[in-house]
């Protein structure tokens, strides 16, 4: 039984039109790609120390924002009432506690202290969106250097804390 087979030529494969393709296609899908921009930000824990007296004298020069629910108080030193700024319709009024902050930071420098922490103290039921915009008030502001807008900074280093009993604080002024 012959049975006369037909020989089988390879086909080289035509990859040129594909080629085509993938050489526009690549270009124009990482040109329209949206990068995503993942922000870290460093926060300091409260740490431990030997010395009551250390701690006492680090806590009195202590700049704190205290978030409550109707207002935010900014403290310097620690316990000792700077402004209280209450919140408007909106929510809390950011661009007031910024104003303080920076006529704060203006004073220190005066005195030729170059502060850059602040303690930010928040109450249990504070939304995560005050406390971050908190965060980024008390850490830089919008400035014009050159005419074009900047980051100035501010406290760029920030620690967290529990919020004390309302009923506990002092007023420098009165207020």
């Amino acid at each position: 039984m012959n049975i006369p087979r037909r020989s089988h030529e390879e086909s080289d494969l035509d990859i040129t039109s594909f080629m085509s393709l993938m050489i526009i296609l690549v270009p124009v899908l990482l040109l329209n790609m949206v990068f995503s921009h993942i922000s870290v930000l460093k926060l300091n824990l409260p740490g431990l120390s030997d010395g009551a007296a250390a701690a006492s004298e680090q806590e009195n020069r202590q700049l704190e924002v205290v978030l409550r629910e109707s207002h935010i108080d900014i403290n310097y030193p620690a316990g000792m009432r700077v402004k209280r700024v209450p919140h408007v319709q909106s929510g809390p009024d950011f661009a007031t506690v910024s104003k303080v902050l920076r006529e704060v930071k203006r004073q220190l420098r005066e005195k030729s202290i170059d502060k850059k922490d602040v303690l930010i103290l928040s109450e249990v039921d504070t939304p995560y969106k005050t406390l971050v915009g908190a965060m980024d008030t008390a850490r830089s502001y919008r400035a014009v250097v050159a005419a074009s807008p900047v980051d100035a900074e501010l406290f760029p280093q920030i620690s967290l804390g529990d919020a004390p009993p309302a009923q506990e604080l002092q007023t420098a002024a009165g207020q």
